[in-house]
């Protein structure tokens, strides 16, 4: 079966412009890129009747994500039954176990493929959930896997998670990077424009870390890190982009180290602003301390031109290295954070230009790229047909 005549559907978490994270900015992208591959695109995910209007129908959202648990399942599982009645596709793409599970009955027969973004029930652990709900999640997802013929992983790493923690076996397991519409975050400002813009100061130095508040990102180790580094660059301005549960904690811990002058957090940034903080920061920075993948600000961050220092956990290296080796730290923690920041300020540490950042963005994660890759992998799947 050649790619122009895949039929899909897409089974998501929830529509990007409804809730804001790098799954649902990911399977947002992805859709939209998909047809350019020769692949056609129906979906469910948990949003409004407003993802209906938004796609021309294509994408139905099944009701709030705000609703209980077993209402939400119950309702993913009749969008299931009506879209394969409606359509019968040649693959299920399962961008969320959690929605896919309980239509694993309606889906029999046709060739699954399940996109790994994460080890959701580890994820929850590491956040504090219950080992219950823990256990249930593993089996979840685990029911979810064994039925896919492929399955697509951001990165080696979470490729070895995939073999190792849910045994699955390792030919069935691709790896394709998650994917970004470059030109979106290259837009036509210089730095100094893009600072008047979002009325920052033209002469401080500028460090930006986009990431949720919650407690695997490492949010704690940058501040700390900001603490030494004011030491040799007394003007740092660290900016945090992102809400979550830990906001409150963060700002203790700003105002104790009486940091107030040099980190701000700045809350949800809506996309039309994103783009321009990127290119108004001298560099940005991921400190996460478990559990990524891959880390799609790190290429937001490179298509804007801005060069991204990672800490050398999950799939991170991956994303940069490529580049540069010099983006990847050699630890975690706020010492070798402090000591990368301070080598890329004072340029001791030689660092990939803007446009450098750029080329490499668009060659290895823009939109269209990646899009082929993921419909070879469905032809993959479809020729193999389905795991029983």
């Amino acid at each position: 079966m050649t790619t122009s005549s895949i039929k899909s559907l897409q089974i998501g978490m929830h529509w990007f412009p409804e809730r804001a994270g790098g799954l649902d900015r990911m399977y947002y992208s992805l859709v939209g890129a998909l047809p350019g591959a020769g692949v056609a695109v129906r979906g469910v995910v948990a949003g409004s009747p407003k993802v209906a209007a938004d796609t021309g129908g294509a994408i139905n959202g099944f009701g709030s994500a705000a609703q209980s648990l077993p209402l939400r399942l119950m309702a993913a599982r009749r969008a299931l039954r009506h879209e394969i009645s409606v359509s019968r596709p040649d693959v299920i793409s399962s961008h969320f176990a959690l929605y896919t599970f309980p239509g694993l009955d309606v889906t029999r027969g046709i060739p699954q493929v399940s996109h790994f973004q994460g080890p959701w029930a580890d994820e929850s652990h590491v956040e504090g959930a219950d080992s219950l709900g823990q256990r249930a999640k593993r089996y979840l997802e685990q029911s979810v896997y064994v039925r896919s013929s492929r399955l697509i992983v951001l990165s080696e790493a979470f490729g070895k998670i995939l073999t190792s923690r849910y045994r699955i076996a390792p030919e069935r397991v691709r790896v394709v990077p998650g994917c970004v519409d470059v030109e979106q975050f290259n837009p036509p400002l210089t730095p100094a424009e893009a600072r008047l813009k979002l009325q920052l100061p033209q002469d401080r130095p500028i460090v930006l870390a986009v990431r949720r508040l919650v407690r695997r990102m490492g949010l704690e180790d940058l501040i700390d890190a900001v603490k030494l580094l004011k030491r040799t660059e007394p003007d740092v301005l660290l900016l945090i982009a992102g809400k979550g549960r830990l906001e409150g904690e963060l700002q203790a811990r700003i105002t104790e180290a009486g940091l107030e002058n040099n980190v701000k957090l700045l809350g949800f940034v809506p996309d039309q602003h994103l783009a321009a903080l990127y290119r108004a920061a001298n560099i940005s920075v991921v400190p996460t301390v478990a559990l990524e993948g891959f880390g799609l600000i790190t290429v937001e961050s490179l298509a804007s031109g801005t060069p991204v220092l990672v800490t050398p956990v999950g799939g991170l290296p991956e994303a940069v290295a490529g580049l540069s080796p010099n983006l990847v730290l050699p630890e975690t923690g706020a010492k070798a954070i402090a000591a990368g920041l301070a080598g890329a300020l004072n340029g001791s540490l030689k660092l990939p230009d803007a446009d450098a950042c750029r080329r490499y963005a668009r060659e290895n994660f823009d939109n269209s790229v990646i899009a082929k890759r993921v419909a070879s992998v469905y032809s993959e799947a479809i020729a193999a047909g389905e795991v029983h």
